[in-house]
Order: structure tokens, then C-alpha cells, then sequence
């Protein structure tokens, strides 16, 4: 922190998300100091964050917390928290597979890790489950770039590719790539399939709950009734997924799925928990996907799976996400074999953020899980 109260951070675009990275050793060692400091620099617990540096939505109140692992099989670790946008709220029981691809170059950036000389390949750990992902970007020159040739959906222009390979995403906030331990679940009357392959999902047909599947954010935002049942939904859900109460959560995720429109496999509509997403996240996507290829999941007979393979075309209201996903499907319960996706990352600004007035200390923090698992070690090289 710098003598007028100011905290290093890097404001990066991760994929179609945004947020702010930071160093975990610029940040109390206090896990409630912490919360505390970074809602006062996001804003939040206003509407439009007009008081912080926060987005005014769920997309852009994000932060990542990253330093050197302490875990032998891991380079970087990487705690992932999600802020209210309207309360001043945050959680840290899901993973962020959007702000994740920033996290290696970050990194780099930082001199926590050696940059090669073309490329760099980094092993992740995500602090939030404790799994680890392989993210591998450009360094020419040992320097991270971030244009390319690279277009994804939700995103203008195009960027750099980085690739991302998960491993262990089953069970990550539940213990269980089916938290119920049945494929198919009814819930109000509408069934669904509850995932968790990186992200908890709830899995439904979009025509169950009154809708095309094909409506722009916008219209699906200004329909109440579809608001109240999607609430209604994912609350059921929670206690059925072991999450207790989500009412305060913004997992698990819900995405209605209906036939492809535009050659993909799976139409879908996504909400954070009730605000309906612009695109999907990424391993939302990737649970979406898991869920389709299991045999009986709710929606697969929707899908168009074209070729065989494992490549599944993911259509969203800003265009496709691709992931790759391997299910044994042989095995009972089915095992994750791999999963992976490209996205592009950039970075926007370097410097110091400055908080406004620190909400109390006791103020309730939605989603502190329980058995947070520690930052490694945080020093870094000096810039």
C-alpha cells in the first residue's frame, strides 16, 4: 500500500468477463481485511459502483487474488472472488474459467513465473477448489502479448490465444459431478439436470420454463415471472447439490438449453443467478457440455453433436464458446477424462486503485467457504 492509501492492481479482460488482479502480498493478511478492502475499491453496494472502479455488473466485479504456489504440483495460485454489484456481498465458492486467462500472463507481467521465449506453459492451481488448469499463451521475446489473430464471442476484435487444459474439475464446489447422484432431478416440476464439472449448473429446457431460448438478454431481464421461477429454481437446487442455502450466492449457475440456431450444438441462456448472462462462462459451459453427453441428461436430445468427438459448440445470446470435453461414460459414476478451452485476455490498466469507505468488518460476507484453503507464498520479483 503506498503512503496515500493506494493498492497495486492490474485491471485485465479475462475472456468476457473483467476484474482486477492483484499481488496476494499488496492485500491484508486477513481474509475479512481483505473483503473489506477490495469492496471499497470495487464500489460495491451501490447499483452503477459509482464510488469504485466496479463494472455496475456481475461480469465486471470480479477479482483474482494471485501469488506463487505453495503446492508442489502448481507454478501460480489463484483465488478467484466474486463481488456484488448492488449489495455489498463476496463470495468465494466458484472458480472463474473467464478471468482465469488472465491470470497467466498476470503473472509473467508480475515476475512470478519465467516467460520462454515464444510461448509459456504455466500450471495453475485454482485455490477455490484446490484443482489445477495448464494455461499456455504467447511470450515472444519473453514478454506476454495480448494481440492476435484469436476472435471470441462476446468479445470485439481478436486477440492472443490461450489455452486452457483442466484437469480434477469434477466435484469442484460440491464433491460430485452429479451432486444429487442422479442424472435427472424434478424441481417445480421441471426437470433438470444438476452438473458440476468446474461449475455448478443447473440444466434445464428452456420451452419448461416458458421461453424460445432464442431471446436477447434484454427481453429476458424485463420478464419478472421467468426471474421467479429461475430463483425458485436454483435455491431447490442448492439444497439438493449439498450448497445449503444459495440465496446469497450467485452458484449454482442456471442455463436453459433449446435446439441450435445458428450450427452449433446447444442453444443456451445463462443467469448470475437471476441476471441473465450476455454470453455463458467458461466452465459453466464446459458443466453444460458434460451434462449433454451424459446418457439421460435433460436437453441432450436437443443437441446436434454432428461428427463424433468431443468438441461441443456451445451457442450463447453473443455468438459460441467450443470446449472440449472427454466423458467415460462406461464408468458408473461417469469419469471426466480432460477438458479445455481458447480464450484471450488484455490487459487494460496498471496502477493503483484507491478505496472509498471500508464497509464494517462484520458486515456478513456471503459465501465464505468454510475450509478456504490458503494463498502460498506471495513474493515477488521486483518490477
Amino acid at each position: 500500500m503506498t503512503a496515500d492509501g493506494g493498492i497495486r492492481c492490474m485491471l485485465m479482460r479475462g475472456g468476457t468477463s473483467k476484474g482486477l488482479f492483484f499481488l496476494a502480498c499488496d492485500l491484508p493478511g486477513s481474509a475479512a481485511e481483505r473483503d473489506a478492502l477490495l469492496l471499497a475499491i470495487m464500489g460495491s453496494g451501490n447499483p452503477i459502483q459509482v464510488d469504485g472502479v466496479g463494472g455496475a455488473h456481475p461480469l465486471a466485479a470480479k477479482v483474482a487474488v494471485v501469488s506463487r504456489s505453495a503446492s508442489d504440483d502448481a507454478d501460480i495460485d489463484y483465488l478467484f472472488l466474486q463481488l456484488g454489484v448492488e449489495e455489498a456481498t463476496i463470495t468465494d465458492r466458484q472458480n472463474c474459467g473467464n478471468i482465469l486467462a488472465g491470470v497467466g500472463p498476470f503473472a509473467a507481467e508480475r515476475g512470478l513465473i519465467a516467460a520462454g521465449d515464444e510461448s509459456t506453459t504455466t500450471r495453475i492451481r485454482m485455490v477455490n477448489s484446490g484443482t489445477v488448469v495448464t494455461a499456455t499463451f504467447a511470450t515472444p521475446h519473453g514478454v506476454p502479448v495480448y494481440e492476435g489473430e484469436t476472435a471470441i464471442a462476446g468479445v470485439p476484435g481478436t486477440g492472443a490465444p490461450i489455452l486452457l487444459r483442466f484437469a480434477d474439475t469434477a466435484g469442484s464446489a460440491t464433491g460430485s459431478l452429479l451432486p444429487t447422484g442422479r442424472v435427472r432431478d424434478l424441481i417445480d416440476g421441471v426437470e433438470v439436470t444438476c452438473i458440476d464439472n468446474g461449475m455448478p449448473v443447473v440444466v434445464a429446457r428452456s420451452a419448461d420454463l416458458g421461453i424460445s431460448g432464442s431471446e436477447s438478454p434484454d427481453v429476458l431481464a424485463g420478464d419478472d415471472e421467468l426471474a421467479a421461477r429461475v430463483r425458485s429454481l436454483r435455491i431447490a437446487a442448492g439444497k439438493l447439490m449439498g450448497l445449503g442455502d444459495v440465496s446469497g450466492l450467485s452458484v449454482p449457475k442456471t442455463t436453459l438449453v433449446s435446439a441450435p440456431r445458428d450450427g452449433g450444438t446447444v442453444g443456451t441462456r445463462t443467469f448470475i443467478p437471476v441476471r441473465p448472462h450476455t454470453a455463458i462462462g467458461v466452465l459453466g459451459a464446459v458443466s453444460v457440455a458434460t451434462a449433454l453427453l451424459l446418457p439421460g441428461g435433460v436437453g441432450a436430445e436437443l443437441a446436434s453433436f454432428g461428427s463424433p468427438g468431443h468438441r461441443i459448440d456451445i451457442e450463447h445470446p453473443t455468438g459460441h464458446l467450443i470446449v472440449d470435453v472427454e466423458l467415460d461414460t462406461s464408468a458408473e459414476p461417469p469419469v471426466v477424462r480432460s477438458a479445455g478451452v481458447v480464450r484471450t485476455a488484455r490487459r487494460l490498466f496498471d496502477g493503483f486503485a484507491y478505496p472509498g469507505p471500508r464497509p464494517a468488518l462484520d458486515l456478513p460476507l456471503a459465501g465464505r467457504a468454510a475450509d478456504q484453503r490458503p494463498i502460498g507464498p506471495a513474493d515477488a520479483a521486483p518490477s
